[in-house]
């Protein structure tokens, strides 16, 4: 009975640490703190962290513990990078260990300023093209009584995974361009009457503008620079948010009434993006897959070509109240049927009645060797679906063959009208009467 209460015991506590559970990869987060910034400026930012589950960490960037990797392994599922300022780190904090900390499943939230220092520069191996150091995005509109620097930004209505009808949002800090590289996220960009500038005045905007219509300067102008933005590891699927300014999570701009007299998005926009970050949202994962011969629901070792044959994924998707559950929600997967190239590339599609489930039949290719189902899924935004299952093709065994080809009857045709012709040349050949043999005997009578 003790045994059967202890396992008892054990999966009621199991349940009840995934219930509190938010992210998919874990609740620990190391907060990087530098020390000019109070932790008391964001106490609802941290505080909301808090009350979706996470272990918070605080340390300063020169601290020495705790450290970011023990024995090669991350301490900490997240970390928060709350010192833009700072030109020297503890030994374990560098870019090189941040990205080392990424490639190993932490995800980042990196709040930038426009001090030159150590993660100013990191930012553009992420494909990020920053402006000059000392000049910060600023903007005239809309009328306001705050400085040029701070501005109100909307924020889109139809984002994957923002809020829709999010007021708009307080921000101070620097823009930059995004790169060609299709692993950025786009989440908030600038004003478009806004622009960077080493000045509050209007100083230099003729410049700016004159500029804008060269395709110079222009590129530190308008709505096509970006002040947040997202970035997802190819492989891995862990998440790195870039942020123009840390003053987004402040509890002032929280609080601050827009222009309008409403209050700001900010406190909605801020915990929109660590949920996304946190990989609280669009997270799949791809439970199981099968292969089978179509009527049969157990895979082969290896298949025979024309045969038509199934192939199913079961596919789950994360949610942070829940867990994971079953999700049927896809309807761009596909499957390919590969060797070295692709050989068939179809759909896979949800199966009704069953959640989760997606399938697709198609016919073996005419060629034999060693082939591969693929499933690679990357959409923006969304974790990535990676699975390869390899099996063999192999032609049909000496007895799997048809008697009779039909692209072989013109060598039917042609052996046995050889044949016949063979056999009524022996025949008339035996059958004919020999004349001279005949003449020979009739002379030699006489």
């Amino acid at each position: 009975m003790l045994p059967s209460i202890g396992l008892i015991s054990f999966s009621l506590f199991s349940f009840f640490i995934s219930a509190q559970a938010k992210s998919s990869t874990g609740n620990s987060v190391l907060v990087l703190l530098q020390p000019d910034l109070s932790r008391d400026n964001f106490t609802i930012f941290f505080d909301n962290l808090q009350k979706r589950g996470y272990d918070l960490t605080f340390r300063s960037p020169k601290a020495e513990t705790p450290r970011i990797f023990e024995d090669d392994i991350p301490t900490f599922n997240h970390i928060i990078f709350f010192a833009p300022d700072t030109k020297s780190f503890s030994q374990d904090i560098s870019p090189q260990s941040l990205v080392a900390a990424l490639n190993e499943g932490t995800n980042l939230i990196v709040a930038l300023s426009s001090t030159q220092s150590p993660i100013f520069t990191l930012a553009s191996e992420f494909s990020l093209v920053l402006p000059p150091p000392g000049t910060p995005l600023v903007s005239h509109f809309p009328s306001r009584d705050t400085p040029p620097g701070i501005i109100p930004v909307s924020v889109p209505s139809e984002h994957p995974f923002l809020t829709p009808n999010t007021p708009p949002v307080w921000f101070s800090g620097i823009p930059f361009a995004h790169g060609t590289n299709p692993l950025l996220v786009p989440i908030l960009h600038a004003p478009a009457e806004s622009f960077a500038s080493d000045a509050d005045s209007d100083a230099g905007a003729d410049a700016i503008w004159d500029a804008s219509e060269r395709g110079g300067e222009g590129l530190w102008a308008g709505s096509a620079m970006g002040i947040v933005t997202g970035f997802q590891t190819r492989d891995i699927s862990s998440r790195v948010t870039w942020v123009g300014g840390v003053e987004l999570f402040s509890d002032a701009y929280a609080n601050k009434p827009l222009p309008s007299g409403e209050k700001s998005g900010n406190e909605q926009f801020v915990r929109d993006i660590t949920a996304w970050t946190f990989q609280e949202n669009l997270v799949l994962r791809i439970d199981s897959t099968n292969h089978h011969l179509v009527n049969e629901t157990s895979p082969r070792e290896s298949y025979t070509i024309n045969e038509n044959i199934g192939f199913e994924a079961h596919i789950s998707r994360y949610d942070p109240e829940y867990g994971w559950a079953p999700y049927s929600g896809l309807h761009d997967l596909q499957v390919e049927f590969t060797m070295l190239d692709p050989h068939l590339r179809t759909a896979l599609r949800p199966v009704s009645g069953k959640p989760g489930l997606y399938g697709s039949t198609f016919r073996v290719p005419d060629r034999h060797g060693v082939f591969k189902f693929v499933v690679d899924y990357r959409r923006r935004g969304w974790t990535t679906l990676k699975t390869t299952t390899t099996v063999p093709v192999v032609p049909p065994r000496h007895d799997g063959y048809p008697r009779f080809l039909s692209a072989a009857w013109p060598y039917y045709v042609g052996a046995i009208s050889t044949s016949i012709g063979f056999l009524v040349f022996a025949a008339v050949w035996l059958a004919g009467d020999d004349k001279e043999a005949k003449k020979g005997k009739s002379k030699k009578v006489e």
